[in-house]
């Protein structure tokens, strides 16, 4: 399927990646055919074959889907602060674990961990490295924009220790967003008030 998909296109495809997402959360990814999710919707079973294709194209487009939604909120925090990288920071943390908070698929994933339906970690897995490399792009992108008197390579450091942490409480949290946001502003900030100038040493 092109990447520009016509709006009717677009209109038929997302109904069915939320019910499959709302079916996967609710009955487990075993649960999930092609039949549910046209009965689900209201469309033939031939049209959910021709906008998503197989049930492993499905997982992908789930996971797309919801990262969209991510990177949207974490967009958004930035440019509520386009001079304070620290506040940038703080907002795009908490505004990421609250959304997960009452995600969907991010609780399929996790009772997924945990034995309830392990077909489905390994289909939205496959691709995690590339998703983390593009996640990490993007903060790059969004945090060079500022005049935090990093080099890029310091930059990416941080940006690893943030994307993991965060990722580590999305699946399994130690406390509230807000104070895991705190946490993570407070060293960001730390950093920032005194950068290390010099180059990486095994860069």
């Amino acid at each position: 399927m092109s990447l520009m998909a016509s709006p009717a296109a677009a209109g038929r495809r997302r109904p069915i990646i939320e019910a499959a997402i709302d079916l996967t959360a609710r009955d487990g990814w075993a649960a999930v055919t092609m039949t549910r999710l046209a009965e689900q919707v209201g469309v033939s079973r031939q049209t959910v074959y021709n906008e998503i294709g197989s049930k492993n194209s499905l997982a992908d487009a789930m996971l797309a889907h919801e990262l969209d939604r991510f990177l949207t909120a974490i967009g958004a925090a930035f440019d509520r602060h386009p001079a304070d990288l620290v506040e940038a920071v703080h907002d795009a943390v908490r505004d990421v674990l609250d959304l997960a908070r009452g995600n969907l698929l991010v609780r399929a994933i996790a009772s997924a961990t945990h034995g309830a339906d392990t077909e489905l970690v390994p289909l939205l897995t496959t691709h995690s490295d590339t998703l983390l490399a593009d996640v990490k792009a993007v903060l790059v992108a969004r945090v060079e924009s500022y005049d935090t008197g990093l080099g890029t390579e310091q930059v990416e450091v941080l940006i690893d220790l943030m994307t993991r942490t965060v990722l580590s409480h999305v699946v399994q949290p130690t406390g509230t967003p807000a104070a895991t946001a705190d946490g993570l502003a407070w060293l960001a900030s730390r950093v920032l008030a005194a950068p290390a100038r010099k180059p990486l040493r095994y860069s």
